[in-house]
């Protein structure tokens, strides 16, 4: 039975107003201005988010219109989604990596009056589109005149600070605009358009409305796992529904955010920052995982094996913890040496502070989770979609159950169709796909329940994701395997691996396409032996392929004979979304990769 979490915010607007009011000096962000970080109170960010919001007024935005954004994730990016929000408008999501003929559609079919563009790059990506609805294109970074296509545009091309000052004038004309902007907005009304990734066909608006995002914040707070003295690190992509949604929860608790969205500075920013908590994707879980293991091994002999059997001991922690057990005399003992020696280092390299992460978006491996799980920093596996406005399950810190994405949220409902299919209904469901009826009806059924595409399992109230209904293999004997649970284990595995791509069906058995990590392969490489090879020349070196076909064995021991790998293919390039072969929130495109590599796996066939 849901609770309907009644008592919340009218809208977005409302949400950020009311935050403003409860803690206006609190400090609400830091960001990095080259080499230093700078902060806003909730007052400043008020006053800057209403001066843009003027601004967008002052251009001539209505009401309900939709403004977009191209960026990646930076201070800009919010101020300016919270001032679309004031301003009664709602914002058009854009990957800064979408091509520039996905941009036209984009803001063709949402009807963006108004993009901002982080640089010249994204604003040519617009220019190059007909769009009759565009009024105006607001840089980030740079200026019009800079930029000569700007003379041949029909499409006036202003700064933010521009922006700023427009609505900064008008604010002193009508002081109360913005207030009263926000005033007129209605849970009901539209707040954000986020395009699905598109991995078959067109991508589709999913319409979310202020209700949906209130709800989301309501439901986090009720959780109590969060509180105004957290701290957040903000890297995510806010074009990714993941990202967005973690500034709701802000706005609901009113905890201070550190944002930086440059992914090679993660590390290094958690040293500075020492968050409390950070939301990820698994693939930066992974990565983090391997480079500490790596660390540790290089340092070779007695240090690499301290290395090992202190995450041996805190693996074994875990397991316990996870049986809801105790840990023994003798294990708690050793587990207090393993983190005197080891551990604890590695919680001081992420910050120290750590009281754990959030992991979505896609599947997160066992043995990831119980690798950091074992160092002290517990990853809490969600689960959503950007048609239920992200989070509708999720673990809890004092009952986390590895393996599983959680139970539903406060307000939300499981429940498993007769084919497995996991069905969805509560506060974050999507309100329908812009301009698709008949994709809506499809996804939405009459009493709420939405049709999440995926195959799961309820195990006392936890839900267990097992794949997507549309990827499931049969092979030609007739066997089912679920490739993410393949590919998944086998990324936890090997560390020199980006991606593997299962492949099966209809074959007689399960192959894979597999590529290489550029950064972590030429490492390895350079102890190898092989230093100066670049990632191509790696790919066929006979060296790497027994090393990868090690990885593959020790995967097929944990799978079932008709899901083992029998043969693979090392692609010498990694997969990119400039190709076609991943979504703009990089979700790898099966089909697209299967086609473009099937004469090699069809040479696996041959014999």
């Amino acid at each position: 039975m849901t609770t309907t979490l009644t008592e919340r915010s009218q809208s977005f607007g409302h949400l950020f107003v009311e935050r403003v009011a409860k803690t206006p000096d609190g400090q609400a962000f830091k960001f990095r201005v080259g080499d230093h970080w700078q902060s806003l109170t909730w007052a400043e960010t008020r006053q800057r988010v209403f001066q843009v919001a003027a601004g967008l007024v002052d251009l001539g935005v209505q009401p309900q219109q939709r403004v977009a954004i191209t960026s990646t994730t930076r201070i800009e990016w919010i101020l300016s989604d919270l001032a679309i929000l004031c301003a009664g408008a709602a914002t058009t999501t854009v990957y800064p990596s979408t091509t520039a003929e996905d941009v036209g559609y984009i803001l063709g079919d949402s009807e963006s009056v108004v993009v901002f563009a982080e640089n010249a790059t994204q604003a040519a990506k617009v220019r190059a589109a007909e769009l009759p609805s565009l009024l105006a294109i607001v840089l980030f970074d740079g200026h019009a005149a800079d930029d000569g296509a700007v003379a041949d545009s029909s499409v006036p091309t202003i700064t933010l600070e521009e922006l700023s000052t427009r609505g900064r004038q008008r604010l002193e004309r009508e002081p109360e605009l913005i207030d009263q902007r926000v005033a007129g907005i209605e849970p009901e009304d539209l707040a954000t358009l986020i395009y699905t990734s598109g991995t078959t066909g067109r991508p589709k608006g999913v319409r979310l409305v202020h209700a949906n995002w209130t709800y989301e914040g309501t439901a986090v707070a009720a959780l109590d796992i969060l509180s105004s003295a957290d701290v957040q690190y903000l890297w995510l992509p806010m074009s990714h529904v993941l990202g967005k949604v973690l500034s709701a929860v802000q706005l609901e608790l009113g905890f201070a955010t550190a944002v930086d969205g440059d992914l090679t500075k993660i590390v290094e920013n958690l040293a500075v920052i020492k968050p409390t908590f950070m939301g990820g994707a698994p693939r930066i879980f992974e990565k983090v995982r391997a480079r500490v293991t790596m660390t540790g091994e290089s340092a070779g002999g007695i240090k690499a094996k301290i290395y090992h059997w202190a995450v041996g001991v805190g693996v074994q922690a875990s397991r316990v913890r996870q049986q809801r057990k105790q840990p023994s005399r003798l294990l708690s003992w050793q587990l207090a040496v393993a983190d005197r020696l080891v551990l604890r280092t590695i919680r001081e390299r992420l910050g120290g502070r750590i009281r754990f992460f959030v992991s979505g978006s896609a599947p997160l491996s066992r043995d990831v989770a119980e690798w950091f799980d074992a160092v002290g920093m517990t990853i809490l596996e969600g689960y959503g979609l950007t048609e239920s406005t992200a989070a509708a399950s999720i673990n809890l810190p004092n009952d986390t159950r590895i393996g599983t994405v959680g139970p539903a949220m406060p307000g939300s409902e499981f429940k498993i169709a007769d084919d497995g299919e996991i069905l969805l209904r509560g506060g974050g469901v999507m309100r329908g796909y812009h301009h698709q009826p008949q994709a809506t009806a499809e996804a939405l059924t009459e009493d709420g329940w939405l049709h999440t595409g995926d195959i799961g399992e309820l195990v006392d109230g936890y839900l267990r994701v097992t794949d997507r209904k549309k990827d499931l293999i049969k092979t030609s004997g007739g066997k089912y395997i679920a490739p993410q649970k393949v590919e998944g284990i086998f990324k936890a595995l090997c560390p020199y691996a980006s991606q593997i791509i299962v492949h099966g069906e209809g074959r007689n058995f399960v192959s894979a396409l597999i590529t290489l990590d550029a950064e972590l392969i030429v490492e390895w490489a350079g102890r190898h032996h092989l230093a100066g090879k670049t990632p191509e020349e790696l790919a066929t070196e006979p060296a790497v392929l027994t090393m990868i076909g090690g990885h593959v064995e020790e995967l097929n021991k944990r799978l079932e004979r008709w899901e083992t790998i029998k043969k693979f293919v090392i692609v010498p390039h990694d997969l990119t979304v400039e190709d076609g072969e991943l979504t703009p929130s990089m979700k790898v495109r099966r089909k697209v990769v299967e086609r473009k590599y099937m004469t090699d796996l069809d040479q696996l066939y041959l014999d």
